[in-house]
């Protein structure tokens, strides 16, 4: 099939009309499909369900430090749990603390902190500032987004490439304004484009030159254990190339088992220097007495006593990675010869990024939804809801079932296709 750059309009006049039938019978059909969000399917929460038996009544309420897991106490977290992710994420025992089941949860408190508190070195608290500003790189994450919004922090959109954010773009704006205070990563599998950076971009944002002497990096590594492709890619460790260039405290590194356990009780961790730590646990001390001691041994002892956590890994990969491959073989037959989108095919992660013509997103979105599919809305990939091109849509294909994505896809693609045409024969 030619590229629909190369049709007629007399070509293009029929071919809308057949879509706008399709689409009619689609509207017919009272769909009601969500794919707005990357929630875990029923049937990978099943997975985790043996969990909920780890602990009786005859089971060990004690860690291995003596703390009671039923009382008060150990405000950082238990030291099976703090080895847990210490292994996962290859940092130190002592270079962690582990909080509730929500990673949002602990880069919102970080970022709040920085504005009443400042962080470790900083001369004064980052609200002291008449304006402070974090580099977003784009497409990126719109819970990330909403907390800068949150505080009044302004944004500045990062071009993001296939090895990472532009770090020409990056180097030269953070080395000539002291009020550049952060930078958002999702460094593996990066919603939504699926990237990982490269072992040159991570090196370059652990040495690089900046203005602010408090600068950290915001590293959400959502992803690093949900692969889809039969070879796991690697990611350097940000917290060991910051210690080799010197900046062992510019990076929070953040995780949680929201997508490998249950999203709603699972647990999360924030790993940094011993000194980030001492500072972060001094500000704690007011917020909590600590998180939920039994759901972290519960965690444990779930991925040591009953299964392995690579092993649990692969359960995830065999439910959802046909639902990606089910994504690229609809975009491929339905859109693939004609021009109009392009979409990455991630290793690993919860998303694709679809970029479709300039300045159709929003009625892409608005057109599926009106036919019953509701996905992310378009702009929220991008600071402040504003895609400049209105061009990205994001993909989340788990949560459905496969015959619901499948019904879901052949709307969206005729709403692409749809939508592409009205907009070339204007």
């Amino acid at each position: 099939m030619t590229q629909l750059s190369e049709w007629s309009k007399d070509q293009l006049t029929e071919r809308l009309d057949e879509l706008k039938e399709q689409y009619k019978n689609a509207v017919q059909q009272n769909l009601n499909l969500n794919m707005a969000r990357g929630k875990p399917c029923p049937e990978q929460v099943e997975l985790s369900m043996g969990m909920l038996d780890v602990l009786d009544s005859s089971s060990s309420m004690v860690s291995e430090n003596g703390v009671d897991l039923r009382n008060y106490g150990q405000l950082d977290g238990i030291p099976e749990a703090k080895r847990f992710f210490a292994n996962l994420l290859d940092v130190g025992e002592e270079e962690v603390i582990v909080g509730g089941n929500s990673s949002l949860t602990l880069m919102h408190d970080a970022v709040t902190r920085a504005m009443f508190d400042g962080v470790k070195g900083s001369e004064k608290p980052w609200s002291n500032y008449d304006k402070i500003k974090f580099l977003a790189p784009s497409p990126g994450y719109d819970r990330h987004f909403a907390i800068c919004e949150r505080y009044n922090i302004e944004m500045i959109i990062i071009d993001m490439k296939e090895d990472g954010p532009d770090m020409d773009q990056v180097e030269e704006l953070v080395k000539q304004d002291e009020t550049i205070k952060g930078i958002w990563c999702v460094p593996k599998y990066s919603n939504p484009n699926g990237t990982t950076y490269s072992d040159e971009v991570v090196d370059r944002l652990a040495s690089m030159e900046t203005k602010a002497t408090d600068f950290r990096i915001f590293w959400d590594d959502a992803y690093t254990i949900h692969h889809l492709g039969t070879e796991p890619l690697s990611l350097k460790n940000i917290l060991k190339s910051a210690k080799a260039a010197g900046n062992e405290d510019r990076p929070y590194i953040f995780a949680s088992t929201s997508k490998v356990t249950f999203p709603g009780a699972g647990i999360a961790t924030l790993a940094a220097s011993e000194g980030n730590l001492d500072d972060v646990r001094s500000k704690m001390a007011a917020q909590t007495i600590g998180y939920d001691k039994m759901n972290q041994i519960r965690h444990v002892r779930f991925f040591t006593e009953v299964t392995s956590l690579e092993g649990h890994m692969k359960k995830h990969a065999r439910i959802i990675k046909p639902k990606f491959d089910l994504v690229y073989e609809t975009f491929r037959e339905q859109l693939g010869d004609k021009g109009i989108a392009t979409w990455s095919e991630p290793e690993g992660g919860y998303f694709i990024s679809l970029d479709t013509a300039k300045g159709t997103a929003k009625k892409i979105v608005q057109m599926a939804k009106d036919a019953g599919v509701t996905l992310t809305g378009a702009g929220a990939t991008f600071p402040y809801g504003k895609d400049p091109n209105d061009q990205n849509i994001r993909i989340a294909p788990t949560y459905p079932s496969m015959e619901e994505l499948a019904k879901a896809l052949q709307v969206l693609c005729v709403c692409i296709e749809l939508v592409t045409i009205e907009k070339k024969m204007l």
